[in-house]
């Protein structure tokens, strides 16, 4: 009967509001928000001489009361049963969560005839969830233990608690550059962009033609006939067959998961980008730069615009010689343009070379199971974190290595298979995949937040008593430290937990003159995905003292003294789970007269900047794929071909 007369009672604008609440985005609810089958209510008593107050005891005329309640909140509810003396469940006409739940919350509270509410939702039991563990069979045999945490693989990088947050989410995809990819892999099917093709030369390419929109990989081996009939080509070519490179990267990070079939990728929802780089020998160094900005979405003569620009760039090639200039310039424009650049450290034993010891990018060397440094992996400053590489030994199995997607064609492609590789080539993919997860949860975050947060959240170095220091004539597995693997281990957990905070953006202020007000406009700040911000703060943290005017708003102003000079202000904003995220702006501030000068200076400069003299030669990179230890015998004729050549 109640449901009845709560129906009838209610409006067409009662029913289109619970309707809205109901169709509100996803990333309006937080991820696990309880669900509320109704909402537990206490109304007051009646006032004395309240005509109610001899009958409040009438169970109709308590009914009568609480669809008044109902309908005065404008709730579409379906029935209400008493619970106790003076409680009473209204429960919804059908279960609602996140904000949906908030709004009738707030609606009650607000009732005067409503004493206090609550909802009821589902209680668990005391105990621990399971973790999220896919169903794909080599991922429950074992065969990729690398993505489990430290109890079962010590060096592997905490995938399950991760995935209980986040399996990931459609707006980070991940440009591979590499070799293609076998789009024709089960385990790929709809997981891969079409792509591009940037290898130039057609000798190279094996593919018959130079760039084109076909990214797939037809093979990149080097047959001895090659080396013999073709030697100005290939004589300085090793014999290989063909790695199938981006297709195993690219199952490492999105490989079709939890349908039953083959290995588990990191994201279970993003798109992976080939870019199609690298064949026969390795990768010109002009086909690795433009393939890194139109991945990141900027412009390259001759291409089509790229329509799925990339928030990550997976670059698993490594050098010879130190960062060049060319290659620090197209860095930092695929940085600026909103694209982290992941790159593996090498696999020389020795100091990265480029583009490992470029600024802005994320460096990746490996470990191995019991999370010491490999005998392989290239060590020193300029590594950013450590994950799991593969022994490299040759008795070394599945269960030692990286596992994922392959070929078996030994030249052009063959059946669709899984196998194990080992290098720094496939640490930088498991980096590269948990940011993309980051990203998931928190897409406000730019490449140095990700790269920071990643750093921040790691896991410390192991220590195993025994076993040397890593350094210089150390090749073998070696206890790191912070000075030479970077901040730890990657930890896929402790890093999504980190994305959750929100981001402190604002909007640069650029040659002010001293006496001017500036603004500070932090509104660019932004909260994780179903978080909202709800304070932002504005203090000084150096120069000469100044008042900020409406410090906590999200734009505030500050009057500069009449004299230049240089100032920091720090933004710290606070999202309604509490979590802090903070950024600080530097400002400097000019006379009148130097801004002046300035802007003639420009002007007769035609309003360019000078570009500074690069340095570098014609080094290459090598393919990070096996061990690399035919890095070596590469060498020379990588500089004299000017070619890159990928890793493992």
């Amino acid at each position: 009967m109640l449901s009845l007369m709560l129906a009838g009672m209610l409006g067409m604008g009662a029913l289109q509001g619970a309707q809205a609440q109901a169709q509100l985005p996803t990333a309006q609810v937080p991820s696990g928000a309880p669900v509320a089958r109704g909402l537990i209510v206490k109304l007051k008593e009646p006032q004395a001489g309240d005509p109610t107050s001899a009958q409040r005891e009438r169970p109709q005329r308590l009914q009568e009361r609480l669809a008044a309640v109902a309908q005065d909140a404008g709730m579409f509810m379906r029935g209400q049963a008493a619970i106790g003396g003076g409680h009473h469940l209204m429960r919804f006409a059908r279960p609602l969560e996140g904000r949906a739940v908030d709004d009738a919350l707030r609606r009650l509270r607000l009732h005067p005839d409503v004493a206090w509410v609550e909802p009821d939702v589902l209680m668990k039991l005391a105990q621990v969830a399971p973790n999220t563990a896919p169903n794909d069979p080599d991922y429950a045999a074992g065969l990729q233990d690398h993505l489990k945490g430290p109890a079962i693989y010590p060096g592997g990088i905490n995938l399950p608690p991760a995935w209980n947050r986040t399996t990931g989410g459609v707006n980070a995809t991940v440009a591979v550059l590499d070799t293609g990819v076998r789009f024709s892999h089960p385990d790929l099917a709809g997981r891969v962009l079409p792509g591009y093709d940037f290898v130039s030369e057609v000798e190279y390419g094996n593919d018959g033609d130079g760039r084109d929109a076909d990214a797939s990989d037809p093979g990149d081996w080097v047959s001895t006939s090659d080396r013999t009939t073709q030697r100005a080509l290939y004589g300085a070519c090793l014999r290989s067959d063909s790695t199938w490179h981006g297709t195993f990267i690219a199952g490492q990070l999105s490989a079709l998961t939890n349908n039953g079939v083959g290995v588990a990728g990191i994201n279970w929802s993003n798109k992976v980008l080939p870019v199609r780089v690298s064949g026969k020998c390795g990768a010109f160094l002009s086909d690795i730069l433009d393939g890194m900005r139109w991945a990141a979405g900027l412009t390259v003569a001759g291409a089509p615009a790229n329509p799925n620009p990339a928030r990550i760039i997976n670059l698993s090639f490594g050098g010879d010689v130190a960062c060049t200039a060319s290659y620090q310039d197209i860095i930092n424009e695929v940085t600026a343009a909103g694209a982290l650049v992941v790159v593996a450290a090498g696999n020389d034993n020795l100091s990265p070379k480029r583009p490992a010891d470029c600024k802005n990018v994320l460096t990746v060397g490996a470990v191995q199971r019991n999370g010491l440094k490999t005998d392989y992996s290239s060590f020193g400053l300029a590594v950013g974190i450590m994950a799991p590489g593969g022994t490299g030994v040759a008795t070394a199995t599945a269960t030692t290595n990286i596992y994922s997607t392959g070929n078996d064609g030994a030249t052009s492609p063959g059946n669709n298979v899984y196998s194990y590789k080992v290098g720094t080539s496939f640490s930088t993919p498991l980096a590269a995949g948990v940011a993309s997860l980051m990203l998931a949860l928190n897409p406000a975050l730019t490449p140095a937040e990700l790269t920071q947060r990643l750093r921040a959240s790691v896991r410390p170095h192991v220590f195993l008593a025994g076993s040397p220091s890593c350094g210089p004539r150390v090749n073998v597995p070696c206890n790191c430290t912070t000075s030479t693997c970077g901040a730890g281990l990657l930890d896929a957990d402790g890093a999504v937990l980190a994305a959750l905070a929100p981001v402190a953006l604002f909007a640069g202020v650029v040659g002010p003159v001293a006496g001017s007000t500036i603004s500070l406009d932090g509104r660019a700040s932004a909260a994780s995905t179903g978080s909202a911000l709800v304070s932002y703060l504005w203090t000084q943290v150096a120069g000469s003292t100044v008042i900020i005017q409406n410090p906590a708003s999200a734009v505030a102003s500050v009057a500069l003294p009449a004299a230049a000079g240089n100032f920091q202000f720090k933004l710290v904003v606070t999202d309604n789970a509490g979590r802090q995220g903070e950024q600080v702006l530097s400002v400097t501030s000019f006379t009148a007269e130097a801004a002046a000068a300035a802007a003639a200076t420009s002007a007769a400069a035609g309003g360019g900047t000078a570009a500074s003299g690069g340095g570098g030669g014609g080094g290459s990179m090598g393919w990070l794929w096996g061990a690399g230890l035919w890095l070596v015998a590469l060498a020379a004729w990588r500089r004299r071909r000017g070619l890159a050549a990928l890793q493992p």
